[in-house]
């Protein structure tokens, strides 16, 4: 190995160039790259400095793309290490340090790679009631600047699990309020200004929307459409407010621009 590649480069560069290699050596690097997710686990539950948890938590990021690496590893205990990390454990933990935000949305990436990838890590997330705990900090990143990341991977992980768990959509538009919050996110994004309860100021000459806030949209607009992808039948007063809000808030996304061609169209679609 080269000596001057950092660690998660030179998992990538090994994962890339072995990855199709012969049947028994694949079947060693499987082993090894299990044994090395394991011993990740051990590290970070440690109290190491911040630029060590990101370095490895980038190395489990990539070797997380693998099915057969996570086998072993995936664990309630794994899995709560990595929703510490996340600041998805307690109700009270805060995001004031922003020393911590580059762990944050490493730890999230590694949860979406996971969730994604692991069937077992999916039972795991009902069980640890995830969904819930991503709605919470959501919530706390309401009105905060510095944290589109932290958002856009935290609204990713939410798509992930109502796409994996049709239970969750249930939850997610129900019990933990998942219309208006993902609503509010996107009248956020948007920076948007109403001129009557379900209209809306179109700034034409405005600028377009900033990259960052445009993945964050997007991501909640994938998310918000599993939400609501079964409410064919309004029942309550307050769902038919909620749904006409939404319906202006789309509307509105439907007349701006994203930073390139190419994310506007994704914006629209």
């Amino acid at each position: 190995p080269d000596p001057k590649l950092p660690l998660n480069a030179l998992v990538e560069k090994h994962f890339v160039l072995n990855h199709f290699g012969p049947n028994n050596d694949f079947v060693v690097l499987i082993l090894v790259f299990q044994k090395l997710c394991e011993g990740i686990f051990k590290v970070l539950i440690k109290d190491i400095p911040t630029t060590c948890q990101v370095s490895c938590l980038e190395v489990l990021r990539i070797l997380s793309r693998d099915k057969k690496v996570l086998v072993p590893v995936t664990t309630k205990e794994n899995m709560q290490i990595l929703l510490r990390l996340a600041k998805l454990n307690e109700l009270d933990d805060s995001l004031d340090k922003v020393s911590e935000f580059p762990v944050i949305v490493e730890s999230l990436k590694c949860l979406c790679n996971i969730v994604f990838n692991s069937q077992m890590a999916q039972q795991l997330s009902l069980e640890l009631n995830l969904a819930a705990k991503l709605c919470n900090l959501l919530r706390k990143c309401k009105d905060r600047k510095f944290i589109s990341d932290i958002k856009c991977f935290d609204l990713r992980l939410l798509f992930l699990l109502s796409l994996l768990h049709t239970d969750i959509r249930s939850q997610l538009r129900y019990e933990l309020q998942g219309l208006p919050l993902l609503t509010q996110i996107l009248e956020s994004a948007f920076s948007i200004k109403w001129t009557d309860e379900y209209e809306s100021a179109i700034d034409h000459n405005g600028p377009p929307l900033s990259p960052q806030e445009t993945d964050c949209a997007i991501e909640a607009l994938k998310a918000l459409f599993n939400v609501t992808v079964d409410s064919w039948k309004v029942h309550k007063e307050s769902d038919s407010h909620q749904f006409r809000v939404m319906a202006a808030v789309l509307r509105h996304c439907l007349l701006i621009v994203g930073p390139t061609e190419e994310k506007t169209e994704e914006l629209h679609r």
